[in-house]
């Protein structure tokens, strides 16, 4: 499939009564008077969302999938009601498509046009950052609402959505206007993400469009418009159900028994996955075997948001753009400047082979997420001296892990227990045991392994291909001339401006030592570090000065895969997935009907290597995803990509 990185943002004409007009459709949003009326009679009604918000059930989740998510007026329509209708207990979540997103002032300025809805444009408003080429995953109302917006074409976006829709909002600009998104395909790809029952409302009554609809195996009638629209549309889908996945990659049955999980390790990854369960509802013990979280990997005093994309829209890429976004909308929820800061990540072009990876970025994605700069700009926004340009990610920079983690946990259905190691799990009776020795810790039908590497001594995961790196970093005391440095800066190792009074420096890379001690070698290989950085910063911390035995530090195992993806979802059965799929050996291409053999309500969060800050959180969201069965936050061929199966089907088709 091709995949197109780089997005325009709307380009939009403002006209004397205010409302946005785009210039790549030549067409209004929405008209000033009826705009919110319209909203309410063509997708509220005709998808009977008030009786449905009314009658959900505890902890079930209404699914509406839009396309064209514009200023996002249906959207704030729908979760007004939701809010005024829904049990407390019930969730929503909005999947919209769009090719051209609005930049955050216009869609502010839009927003004034309907102050009524001020409760929940605002917030909204406030996480509008980071809105990037695909998958952008919106938390809202404390995880009650989601919103997933897939920022692209919706020929592009939709065949990669897993989700299983339950109504439509059928939006985009009219036909005439935008022939493009009006097709087949697009209607194709309706019936696929749609279920018997699954409701539909469009403004156009167009005769092809209407016929299309019928033949993709919509039931469709006109029924009385509003305003100067005379006729609408609504349908209902009554095909049959599309084929599903692969099935070593299909949804296991969402796990059984009470809402009740444990978390096994107190980290980035563990305190994502907690956080995301709670806000569906589910009563999660986080066990840590410290004396409280991010106590390992996730505890170094500055963290970067460091994007290593490729210009090829790779699995990798397309995690990492999703996860920043994620990340980086969360961190809105936290302290600036002794929590985190979005003081912006500035890559040196420090060789030739760096110069022309970042040309082909550069020419990729557009200049809102990262733009190129000639050494003097890159000099003048980085405070201190450089030795080149480089590429600069103006919404990137340092976050304070372990008060990420703390803001996680910091929720009335998860409780952290400390000094809890797990050394064994049991299945009895349907619920997952932990046991330490002969102390029984905790015990649910779910349980979530985010221990890093150390996940091993499961035996489920004891053939899972990790291993650990060790990284040293050094904490260097802020001076008066260091105190320029204002934004994040790297090579091959990376310097973050002062947190408090002091910079971090770092991190080596020892594929080697199990010792966790700091080094006195290490603090000078950082030093030296420093230097191929900025030998001006180095000479403001008056490096030359300090003896590297009286640094301080420390040293963490960084955990990674042999492709570099994180390793998240469930976990099957080693011996029954080989025996079951065993014909891949001879033909790799076949697709068994057999059901994979699932380790029930097992699942694991691992592998984030040094990328944790941004790949934890919305591994988090994809567990979440799975185990509830709502829409996956990332593309389907990501999610396969990241799956814990992956490594089994590999060994399976290579005969091993």
């Amino acid at each position: 499939m091709s995949y197109t990185l780089l997005p325009t943002q709307a380009q939009i004409d403002w006209d004397d009564q205010g409302r946005p007009h785009s210039r790549q459709y030549d067409d209004v949003y929405f008209a000033i008077n009826e705009g919110i009326d319209e909203t309410l009679h063509v997708f509220i009604e005709q998808n009977h969302l008030r009786q449905r918000f009314a009658e959900l059930q505890p902890h079930a989740c209404l699914v509406i999938g839009e396309t064209g998510f514009g200023t996002g007026m249906n959207f704030f329509c729908a979760w007004q009601l939701f809010a005024e209708l829904a049990p407390a207990d019930a969730r929503l979540h909005f999947v919209s498509v769009e090719k051209y997103p609005l930049a955050r002032d216009d869609l502010a300025r839009a927003m004034q046009l309907w102050p009524e809805l001020a409760a929940f444009t605002q917030p909204l408003l406030e996480q509008y950052v980071a809105v990037h080429p695909g998958f952008q995953q919106f938390s809202l109302d404390g995880g009650r609402v989601t919103l997933t917006l897939m920022i692209g074409d919706a020929l592009e976006q939709l065949p990669q959505l897993d989700a299983r829709i339950d109504a439509w909002f059928l939006d985009g600009f009219a036909p005439a206007k935008n022939p493009d998104m009006w097709t087949p395909e697009l209607f194709a790809q309706l019936a696929r993400l749609s279920h018997p029952g699954t409701t539909l409302g469009t403004f156009t009554t167009t005769g092809w469009v209407r016929r299309s609809l019928i033949e993709a195996g919509f039931a469709m009638k006109k029924v009385p418009g509003i305003g100067k629209k005379w006729e609408v549309m609504h349908g209902v889908y009554s095909g049959a159900p599309v084929a599903r996945a692969a099935p070593w990659y299909a949804h296991p049955a969402p796990a059984s028994g009470p809402r009740e999980a444990l978390v096994i390790g107190a980290g980035l990854a563990g305190s994502a996955t907690a956080q995301s369960l709670a806000a569906r509802g589910w009563q999660v013990s986080v066990l840590e075997r410290h004396d409280g979280p991010a106590r390992e990997a996730s505890g170094n005093p500055q963290g970067v948001l460091y994007l290593k994309l490729s210009a090829h829209g790779t699995a990798l890429s397309q995690m990492i753009l999703a996860g920043f976004g994620y990340t980086r909308r969360w961190l809105e929820h936290l302290q600036r400047g002794q929590d985190w800061d979005a003081c912006g990540v500035l890559q040196l072009a420090f060789d030739d082979q760096e110069n022309a990876r970042q040309a082909k970025l550069a020419a990729a994605f557009d200049n809102s997420l990262l733009q190129r700069l000639e050494r003097a700009q890159a000099e003048a926004i980085a405070g201190v001296a450089l030795p080149s340009g480089g590429l600069y990610y103006p919404e990137g920079g340092w976050v304070h892990p372990p008060a990420l983690c703390g803001a996680q946990l910091d929720h009335p259905r998860i409780r952290l227990l400390t000094h809890a190691d797990v050394l064994e799990l049991r299945r009895t009776d349907g619920l997952w045991q932990a046991w330490e020795g002969e102390r029984l810790l905790a015990s649910a039908p779910l349980v979530v392994l985010a221990g890093a590497a150390d996940i091993r001594r499961f035996p489920a995961c004891a053939g899972l291909p990790l291993k650990r790196i060790r990284g040293q970093i050094t904490r260097l005391p802020v001076t008066e001339s260091s105190r320029a440095l204002r934004t994040v800066v790297c090579a091959d190792g990376y310097v973050a401006p002062p947190r408090g009074d002091e910079h971090t420096l770092g991190a080596s890379f020892d594929f080697n030592s199990e010792d966790l001690t700091p080094t006195v070698a290490e603090h000078q290989g950082n030093l030296a570090l420093l230097d191929d950085i900025s030998t001006d910063l180095a000479a403001r911390l008056r490096t030359a000065e300090l003896d590297p035995a009286q640094l301080q530090g420390r040293a963490a195992f960084r955990c990674t895969s042999p492709d570099y993806l994180p390793i998240v979802g469930p976990m099957a059965d080693v011996e029954a997935f080989n025996e079951a799929y065993a014909m891949l050996g001879k033909d790799a291409r076949q697709v068994p009907d057999v059901a994979c053999p699932w380790l029930e309500g097992l699942y694991v969060n691992s592998g984030h290597g040094s990328r944790g800050l941004i790949t934890a959180p919305l591994s988090g969201e994809l567990i979440a995803a799975w185990v509830s069965g709502e829409p996956l936050p990332v593309p389907r061929a990501v999610a396969e990509a990241c799956h814990p199966n992956r490594f089994a089907l590999r060994r399976l088709i290579r005969g091993k």
